[in-house]
């Protein structure tokens, strides 16, 4: 199942959950055209490799700046695949004009980096033998996923029941909380067995949703509220 839209209506155009997904389609399709080898380069020089901060000898060996820390923005903006980048546009479509819509653009922009980022840093203290570089928008869209666990709980996600020509709602606090019991399943089902999963950031994926339930309150926009309030006719 996958979702497919939510029911809430936005009160202002969302310029810059678009231009976020435009940009990240035109870095993708940049990178495509690229060698392979060229790719791969890049992708550890702008991606999030763990290794890279904990172990600078290994850095210094592989050519990379250890005390360069753009990556943990960069590395948002780059993805590994076609299905990679879908998935997550897709996702930053669906949840990211609502919370842009009561945060406004620039404060949005401001939230969304400040979540990728910390989902970075757990993830490199989660995972800091990791070589592999970390990559894609997960981190802040899991930062506005969890604003809008909080922002809209009870808001309607419509679910496309893969396969089947058959949709359904469920609630948004439903959908989610399945969502982060997923991500913290497969962030800790390996640590008994002592196991290191390098495929996905999940616990970098854990750390964004965290960052966003605690931080979206700091970043909702006053007047956008009061507008809000206006029309539901609700008095200051």
């Amino acid at each position: 199942m996958i979702p497919f839209r939510d029911t809430i209506p936005c009160r202002h155009t969302p310029w810059l959950t678009w231009s976020l997904i435009v940009l990240n389609f035109a870095v993708f399709l940049l990178g495509w055209f690229l060698p392979e080898k060229t790719l791969t380069h890049l992708f550890y020089l702008y991606g999030l490799v763990p290794a890279r901060y904990g172990y600078p000898e290994w850095a210094q060996a592989a050519r990379l700046p250890a005390h360069d820390y753009t990556p943990f923005v960069t590395s948002m903006f780059l993805h590994g695949g076609w299905l990679h980048i879908v998935l997550n546009m897709w996702m930053l479509w669906i949840f990211g004009d609502n919370v842009e819509d009561r945060m406004g653009a620039v404060r949005f922009l401001t939230f969304y980096l400040l979540c990728g980022v910390v989902a970075g840093i757990l993830q490199v203290y989660a995972n800091p033998e990791s070589t592999v570089p970390a990559i894609g928008a997960s981190g802040g869209l899991a930062g506005i996923m969890g604003a809008f666990f909080f922002m809209y709980p009870y808001a309607r996600i419509v679910i496309w029941v893969f396969f089947l020509p058959l949709f359904i709602q469920v609630p948004a606090i439903a959908f989610l909380g399945a969502w982060v019991i997923f991500q913290l399943y497969k962030a800790t089902s390996g640590l008994a067995g002592g196991e290191v999963y390098a495929d996905v950031a999940w616990w970098g994926h854990l750390g964004g949703f965290i960052a966003g339930m605690i931080l979206h309150p700091l970043f909702l926009s006053p007047d956008r509220q009061a507008g809000l309030d206006a029309k539901r006719g609700i008095q200051p």
